[in-house]
C-alpha cells in the first residue's frame, strides 16, 4: 500500500433515538490518502464534521459506509469493520491521538500519565520518564507540575501533557485535534517543530487546526471537509 492511511467513500450519520429514528447525515464520500512524510489537514467550517472524519480513523465513530485502510504489523487492516480487539492493538502500535481533552487517571502524576503508552510498548520505565522529562522540559512545562496529578491543571499545560502523549511514541500514523489550541505562541511554535520533525522521520500526519498561522507552516495539503457534506435531516 503506497499510502500510510488511506480513506476510500467514507459515509457517516447519527440515528436521534429521541426523535423518531430519524437520520443526521454528516459526510459521505469521503475519500483521501496521507503519505508518511506528509501532514494533511482537515479544513472547512464548524460543524463540517472535520473531527468526524478523525474519530473515525481513531475508531471512536462507527462508518456507516466505505474503507479506512492502514498498514498494521504488516498487514492491511480496514478499521470500517475491524473488531473492537483489533482498533485497540491499532491505536497501540499504528495510530497516536492527540485529543483536544486529556483523560487522566486520578493521582497518577503528569510524567507517568504522558509516559505510560511508551512503557505499554515495551520501553523501560525508568527510560520513558526520561524521554518524557526531556519533552516536557521543551514544551516548558514547569518541573514542579511534573509530579502532580494534572487534573488540576490549566488547561494549557494539560494540553502540553497530552502533546508528549501523544508525540513520544514513534508510531506511523499520528492524528491531531486542535493540538494548539490552548497554547501560547511559544509553545505553538515547539508543537510546529514537533510536527516537522515527524514529517522528517516519516509519519503521516491528519490533523485539525483553527489557527490559521500554525496551520499554514504545518500543512502539505489542507481538503476542504464541506465538499464531503451530506444533505440536511432525513428520514
Amino acid at each position: 500500500m503506497p499510502h500510510k492511511l488511506i480513506l476510500d467513500d467514507v459515509a457517516k450519520s447519527f440515528t436521534l433515538h429521541l426523535r423518531d429514528g430519524i437520520t443526521l447525515p454528516v459526510v459521505a464520500g469521503v475519500s483521501f490518502h496521507v503519505g508518511g512524510g506528509e501532514c494533511v489537514v482537515l479544513g472547512g467550517a464548524s460543524g463540517a464534521g472535520k473531527s468526524s472524519i478523525l474519530k473515525m480513523v481513531h475508531g471512536n465513530y462507527g462508518v456507516a459506509r466505505g474503507e479506512i485502510l492502514v498498514m498494521h504489523d504488516g498487514s492491511q487492516v480496514d478499521l470500517a469493520v475491524a473488531d473492537p480487539r483489533t482498533v485497540l492493538q491499532v491505536r497501540r502500535r499504528t495510530i497516536g491521538y492527540v485529543s483536544q481533552f486529556l483523560r487522566a487517571i486520578p493521582r497518577v502524576s503528569a510524567l507517568d500519565v504522558a509516559a505510560e503508552p511508551l512503557i505499554r510498548a515495551g520501553v523501560d520505565a525508568d527510560a520513558a520518564r526520561d524521554r518524557t522529562a526531556s519533552l516536557f522540559a521543551r514544551l516548558n512545562l514547569p518541573e514542579r507540575l511534573w509530579s502532580l496529578p494534572p487534573a488540576t491543571f490549566s488547561g494549557g499545560e494539560q494540553q502540553r501533557v497530552n502533546i508528549a502523549r501523544g508525540f513520544l511514541p514513534d508510531l506511523p500514523i499520528l492524528l491531531l485535534d486542535e493540538p494548539t489550541a490552548s497554547l501560547d505562541q511559544r509553545n505553538r511554535e515547539v508543537v510546529v517543530a514537533m510536527i516537522a520533525e515527524k514529517k522528517q522521520a516519516g509519519t503521516a500526519l491528519l490533523g485539525i487546526f483553527h489557527d490559521a498561522d500554525v496551520r499554514d507552516a504545518v500543512a502539505d495539503r489542507v481538503i476542504d471537509v464541506s465538499q464531503f457534506a451530506e444533505s440536511p435531516l432525513a428520514a
